[in-house]
């Protein structure tokens, strides 16, 4: 059963960049919950350079039709130069969770 919602991944380089970013992408109603997953370790190559640092990771839960206005609002409120949104398609779950997500993305509060 493949269904339109994704889990959007974003890491941040501190606890209050994160919630502020979750906080925000809730309340436009551009994700239905999001979990930050702190004191990640990410390893990655950066201008050249090996990188090692502690991040927070969210994991977001959208509709694709939100994505377009999701990636905006993370580009536009987060701190790094290129910030990471990745979107992987939800291919089954809990019909109920489902539906209560696409009721919060469809509600206006």
């Amino acid at each position: 059963m493949s269904t339109h919602y994704r889990l959007v991944f974003c890491t941040c380089p501190d606890d209050e960049t994160a919630t502020a970013l979750a906080k925000g992408l809730v309340e436009a109603h551009l994700a239905a919950c999001v979990n930050l997953l702190p004191n990640i370790r990410s390893i990655y190559t950066w201008k050249g350079n090996l990188e090692i640092d502690s991040e927070v990771l969210l994991v977001i839960k959208t509709r694709q039709d939100r994505m377009e206005a999701l990636e905006q609002f993370i580009l536009s409120h987060h701190p790094y130069e290129l910030p990471e949104v990745v979107a992987v398609s939800l291919e089954q779950g809990n019909q109920g969770y489902l539906e209560w997500l696409g009721t919060w993305l469809d509600s206006t509060d």
